[in-house]
């Protein structure tokens, strides 16, 4: 019976941040495997810019036709130049896209079953929405080997890089938010057991504890 009223309980929300190429998506894969929930906010930024979308056409009026590609869907590489480069446009473009991810985030949460979800925000630092989550997990590397990937992923020079890395929030602002870190500066099999130490814990706090 009291596993029974574990499983109606509402999920147990942890977002899961880190900066670009920490590995945050090896390891949600990772916790998928064992049975998480992942909602993925980068899906849904895409998911809320389709074509024909609010959203869209409200960027398209700050942005102007450049942001789209011929086909009429979102330039998403030309926008991030030029978010890149303007931290006034910047701003304006998370107050069209970030109510709506919000919104979806909610809408979305409501709907899962899953013991406890991992809701990824890449941006939870920037946006100040840790506090909409129950815990905050943060995927962690050396500043050195974090900029190494970066360069061996996007195939850019290390200038490149660090601008990437300079629009980010620092290492340190991202651990001081951080209920639970997973430091991803060795292989997939010592990933994998801090992965499983977190989905015991998760599961435990959920009442899933054998």
């Amino acid at each position: 019976m009291a596993r029974a009223e574990a499983r109606t309980r509402t999920p147990l929300r942890v977002a899961l941040t880190g900066g670009i190429a920490s590995g945050k998506s090896t390891v949600a894969r990772l916790f998928q495997t064992l049975g998480a929930g992942l909602i993925d906010t980068d899906q849904i930024a895409r998911d809320i810019v389709a074509p024909g979308s609010e959203a869209l056409r409200e960027i398209v009026a700050r942005f102007g036709e450049q942001v789209l590609t011929p086909a009429g869907t979102l330039d998403r590489a030309q926008l991030r130049d030029l978010v890149f480069r303007d931290p006034r446009a910047r701003a304006d473009l998370e107050a069209i896209t970030h109510p709506r991810i919000h919104a979806q985030v909610a809408q979305r949460s409501q709907r899962r079953r899953e013991p406890y979800l991992l809701v990824a925000v890449p941006l939870l630092a920037e946006t100040g929405t840790a506090g909409d989550y129950d815990r905050v997990l943060v995927v962690d590397c050396p500043p050195e080997m974090q900029r190494l990937r970066l360069m061996q992923r996007d195939g850019g020079d290390a200038a490149a890089a660090d601008r990437v890395l300079a629009a980010q929030a620092s290492r340190e602002a991202r651990l001081a938010l951080a209920d639970d870190v997973i430091l991803n500066d060795g292989n997939i099999q010592h990933l994998a057991r801090q992965v499983e130490s977190l989905h015991k814990a998760y599961l435990h706090r959920q009442g899933y504890a054998k």
